[in-house]
């Protein structure tokens, strides 16, 4: 059973801690395995505490994702609930096969006999120094795999909550989160609880004269942006929508209807970002703009080592602002 609530000051990466432990408490079929994260506590400190608390549930493994990932597929189908984690989500690509093709397929293939109940933890996203190989954005990719489950978390609040629902899912969930969040400002966090269903959007700011929609932690740069249009008398309505699948499209197209104009912002770079998804599926429930919806997001081009290079590519609050702007006075 979940503790009972309580609030406490928690980081992102606090939060996440909060609720590994609580899972690994309260779910004995739980594991929590991958590269660094038992004895070290993880590269960046998110798993600190847990082997010393639950011992040999939490362990470290050799530098192989097709072995981590693998294993915890089989593990999930025997009865486990494996929480893995692939320390850069650029790593994941070298184990495709155990995601795309096996973790996917448990449920179809099985007629419904077995599960795959596991959850991956990866962060994704530019930082300084991350460059090419360390900061590719990749959630459109994952998302055009059925059977598979997509959270991007942005707040603390979120980052507990979220986790703890991905890992309860029958479903194998792949959880993104972003090392520019885990040593943020701390917020008071509720922890403990039931366990939330999958889905649902949050308003993380009212408006009527746009929808910005967007996920994963450039919603911060996206709610600087509406403060700023504010001030010059445009109120954007914020829609994050941490669950990419399911992909709350009601609560978009409703918010679309109101404003009757649709911004989506995201990291990950334009073409074939899952922005253009969220266009065509407010394009395809007839909502009347009035203006041509606007994708914003990074360039097509690898991520460069130089950070003067890297934060001109990354959408800042500065270009938001003055694509929203333009769109609204069009």
């Amino acid at each position: 059973m979940p503790d009972l609530v309580e609030a406490r000051e928690l980081s992102y990466g606090e939060a996440v801690n909060a609720a590994l432990h609580r899972l690994m408490a309260e779910l004995p079929e739980t594991l929590v395995y991958g590269e660094d994260v038992g004895v070290p506590g993880g590269v960046f400190g998110v798993t600190r505490g847990l082997r010393k608390r639950h011992g040999d549930r939490v362990f470290d493994t050799p530098i192989s994702e097709s072995a981590i990932l693998g294993s915890a597929v089989g593990a999930a189908m025997m009865g486990r609930r494996p929480i893995v984690e692939i320390m850069w989500a650029d790593f994941s690509l070298v184990a495709l096969d155990q995601i795309v093709n096996q973790a996917a397929n448990v449920r179809y293939v099985s007629g419904g006999r077995l599960s795959a109940p596991m959850t991956i933890r990866t962060q994704q996203g530019n930082a300084p120094g991350a460059c090419a190989q360390h900061s590719q954005c990749l959630e459109a990719l994952f998302l055009h795999v059925p059977g598979l489950r997509v959270v991007m978390p942005s707040t603390p609040q979120d980052a507990y909550d979220l986790l703890v629902t991905a890992v309860h899912c029958d479903d194998p969930v792949l959880v993104v989160e972003n090392r520019t969040l885990y040593s943020g400002p701390k917020e008071r966090v509720r922890v403990g609880g039931p366990v939330l269903p999958l889905g649902g959007a949050r308003i993380r700011r009212a408006g009527w004269d746009v929808t910005i929609v967007t996920w994963g932690a450039i919603t911060q740069r996206v709610l600087e942006a509406a403060e700023a249009l504010a001030r010059e008398g445009i109120e954007a309505e914020v829609l994050e929508t941490p669950w990419l699948n399911p992909f709350d499209t009601e609560a978009v197209v409703e918010s679309a209807r109101r404003t009757r104009r649709l911004v989506v912002v995201h990291e990950a770079n334009v073409t074939g970002g899952f922005g253009a998804e969220v266009v065509a599926r407010v394009a395809g429930a007839g909502v009347p703009l009035l203006a041509p919806p606007v994708r914003i997001g990074t360039p097509d081009v690898r991520m460069p080592a130089a950070q003067v290079l890297a934060r001109a590519l990354v959408p800042d609050s500065a270009r938001i602002t003055a694509e929203v702007r333009a769109l609204v006075r069009h």
